[in-house]
């Protein structure tokens, strides 16, 4: 049976969603905050997500990236707002669909229909939400990390280099590409950026920093994230 989440601050909208997707064999979890909302995608692990962008504790586009930093669950985005840039905003932070409200439930329907035929076969290949060390743990959901029961504070631009690292954990990835996801398009040669940060990930992280276990460097070519 196909899972949704519905996340959105309207009673009466997530109440209409529930009875009709329950009504057509969908189990449905509902949100009512960001917050909530990336916990249950974590526990629950919905099949398609359907997410409202004005919610009382964040806004939704913020949600789409914490989703995306662990998850590739297709992602509709119902919402007012109208204006092509805030359209623009949420696609480019990866969501896969968007409709305005009002809507029609038929046309919602369909396009669910479409994001779960688009969706991996038996579900999306998502990663682990938790990351675990013999001496932190990464929590990509909550976008927080612990080393020996204690939250260790990071920067964003830490924090974002961190997760692109353990996304892919094992692989090699390039200077050029953890440039261009931590610090954007325009940069891929500012390889000093990169020593800094990985060295200050590593005197938060590391146990002996000198002698990384977790943050490998691969000379000219790039970082690794080793469990």
């Amino acid at each position: 049976m196909n899972r949704v989440l519905v996340v959105d601050d309207e009673p009466q909208i997530v109440r209409a969603l529930v009875i009709n997707l329950r009504a057509r064999k969908y189990e449905v979890d509902s949100a009512h905050d960001g917050a909530t909302a990336l916990r249950l995608a974590a526990a629950r692990h919905p099949d398609v997500i359907v997410l409202d962008l004005g919610l009382p504790d964040m806004d939704g586009v913020e949600v789409i990236r914490g989703l995306r930093g662990w998850t590739r669950v297709p992602i509709i985005v119902l919402s007012a707002r109208q204006a092509s840039d805030e359209k623009v905003e949420a696609l480019d932070a990866g969501a896969d669909d968007y409709v305005t409200k009002p809507f029609g439930m038929d046309e919602l329907l369909a396009r669910l229909r479409a994001a779960f035929r688009r969706a991996t076969p038996g579900g999306p290949e998502d990663g682990a939400a938790t990351v675990e060390t013999e001496s932190f743990t990464v929590d990509l959901a909550a976008k927080k990390v612990n080393r020996d029961g204690v939250d260790v504070r990071l920067t964003p631009t830490e924090w974002h280099l961190l997760e692109v690292l353990v996304r892919n954990t094992g692989r090699l990835v390039s200077q050029k590409q953890l440039l261009q996801e931590v610090w954007g398009p325009s940069y891929g040669t500012e390889s000093n950026y990169l020593r800094v940060y990985t060295a200050q990930l590593r005197r938060k992280l590391e146990a002996d920093p000198a002698h990384p276990r977790h943050f490998i460097t691969e000379p000219g070519m790039g970082y690794r994230f080793e469990k």
